[in-house]
């Protein structure tokens, strides 16, 4: 069943027919984390870097930033017998909001990758692969069966991640 992921939403899942997508990744980002044992995945679509801009909108919405979205996106999976450290991790999205990346003033896409690594590396996260980066908008799937992560940028090529 594709179950779809919203802009500033997470979906978890421990049904091995499930397949999670998001769509029109464009300096937001999509970070999925898959347990190949417990077969529990998860899908993050945030916007924003940091959730200190916007505090009310934050506390409505934390999916929205990864500073507060990445912690409730590894919570939710070990509630369904995810293991930290059996997760596989993979992140796409970050790119130049901008058609020429070097005018791209605020550095969304690239300020959102820059967090998430510092916020995997201090919690003991490894990521095992990225797509990001550039100026396409991408669509990212997660197969809960198979752990398969692919990504389809600007709805044309495909490429597993």
């Amino acid at each position: 069943m594709k179950v779809i992921v919203g802009v500033a939403d997470m979906k978890i899942s421990n049904n091995k027919d499930d397949v999670l997508i998001t769509y029109a990744l464009g300096s937001c980002l999509g970070i999925t984390i898959f347990d190949p044992v417990a077969h529990v995945g998860g899908l993050l679509h945030v916007m924003l870097p940091v959730a200190s801009v916007d505090p009310i909108k934050a506390k409505s919405n934390p999916y929205m930033f990864v500073d507060t979205g990445v912690p409730r996106l590894f919570t939710e999976s070990y509630k369904l017998g995810a293991k930290k450290e059996r997760l596989v991790v993979k992140v796409a999205g970050g790119a130049s909001t901008n058609s020429e990346i070097d005018e791209d003033f605020f550095k969304i896409g690239k300020r959102n990758f820059v967090l998430l690594r510092k916020v995997l590396w201090k919690n003991g996260v490894l990521l095992k692969a990225y797509d990001v980066g550039q100026n396409h908008s991408r669509t990212m799937s997660l197969d809960i069966g198979t752990g398969q992560v692919i990504i389809k940028i600007s709805g044309k090529s495909e490429n597993e991640l």
